[in-house]
C-alpha cells in the first residue's frame, strides 16, 4: 500500500497508525534516502506504543531502546555498519520481547529476519513523502492495514 504526506507532522501521524497493527516480535524495516523521514516515522511509530522520551537517530550508538506501554521499542540505525564484521548482535533483539525498527537494514542482510514489515519513505519534496507499506511473510498477513490508508 501506498500512502503520501505533506508534512513531518503527517509522517509521524501515520507512524502513529502503523503502531496500531503491530505486535509483540515485530519487525518493521526503514530503507530511504538520508533525510527521507525514517526517524520521523519512527517517532510515530514510538507515540503509538506510549513512548513518551524523544526518539531520535541512534547513529552513533546503532541502537536506542525505548519503554511504551507494555512493551520496548529497539530503534537501530545500521548505516554505519557495512557487514558482519562487527560485534554486535542484531538478532539477539529480535525477540517476542519487543518491537524493532531498523534504518538501513540492508547494511547486514545476513542477519535480518524472512518476516517483516518493509516501509520505504520517498522524498517527493522537502516536505512531501510517498511511503509504501510491504508485509512480507505469513506474520504479517491478515492483519487489518485499513487503518493506516
Amino acid at each position: 500500500m501506498e500512502v503520501i504526506t505533506n508534512s513531518a507532522n503527517d509522517t509521524i501521524k501515520l507512524g502513529e497508525k502503523i503502531s496500531k497493527i503491530l505486535k509483540p516480535g515485530d519487525v518493521i524495516l526503514l530503507t530511504g534516502d538520508l533525510s527521507g523521514g525514517k526517524t520521523t516515522i519512527t517517532k510515530g511509530i514510538g507515540l503509538g506504543l506510549g513512548v513518551t522520551r524523544i526518539i531520535n537517530s541512534p547513529t552513533f550508538n546503532i541502537v536506542k531502546e525505548y519503554k511504551g506501554d507494555n512493551i520496548i521499542l529497539n530503534h537501530f540505525d545500521l548505516y554505519r555498519l557495512d557487514g558482519l564484521n562487527n560485534d554486535f548482535d542484531l538478532e539477539e533483539y529480535f525477540n517476542d520481547n519487543s518491537i524493532c525498527v531498523v534504518e538501513w537494514p540492508y547494511n547486514v542482510n545476513e542477519l535480518l529476519p524472512k518476516e517483516y514489515l518493509l516501509i520505504n519513505l520517498l522524498a517527493i519534496s522537502e516536505n512531501e513523502r510517498k511511503i509504501t507499506i510491504t508485509p512480507i511473510g505469513n506474520r504479517y498477513e491478515g492483519r487489518d492495514y485499513s487503518c493506516i490508508i
